[in-house]
């Protein structure tokens, strides 16, 4: 179960938010085998100020349009599924909602199985 947090200024129109959170998932789905079921997301619009990043850190230009994706899932990933995820966000995203490459800053916190709990206080991973 990834939870997916995607923060980006405020502004945008619901269909917009809706993209985002369809393309992140498509490419979850595509690029890490996640369940297409397996949809858990925040989508958090920031007041001007609210969100701080550098506009040319390590030499990429970004936007005031930058968008912040972090990711919150089961530690395992191989290095060559993460790339492949970062890139399929990133072409997802630029079709549909029409969202820059260089505006998309991703970060994947990995964390072990049994730190999941998908309700009824139970820890239904470390019963697998």
């Amino acid at each position: 179960m990834p939870l997916v947090r995607i923060s980006l200024l405020q502004g945008t129109t619901p269909e917009y938010r809706k993209a985002l959170g369809d393309g992140v998932h498509r490419a979850m789905v595509e690029a890490l085998a996640v369940p297409p079921d397996d949809k858990f997301q925040v989508i958090t619009e920031h007041a001007p100020g609210g969100l701080v990043n550098d506009p040319q850190y390590l030499g990429v230009q970004r936007s005031d349009r930058v968008v912040f994706v972090q990711i919150t899932l089961s530690s395992g990933r191989k290095p060559m599924q993460k790339r492949k995820l970062y890139k399929r966000m990133a072409e997802i995203l630029q079709e549909s909602p029409g969202l820059k490459p260089a505006d998309l800053l991703v970060n994947l916190v990995e964390v072990v199985w049994e730190n999941w709990s998908f309700g009824n206080g139970e820890a239904q991973y470390m019963d697998q």
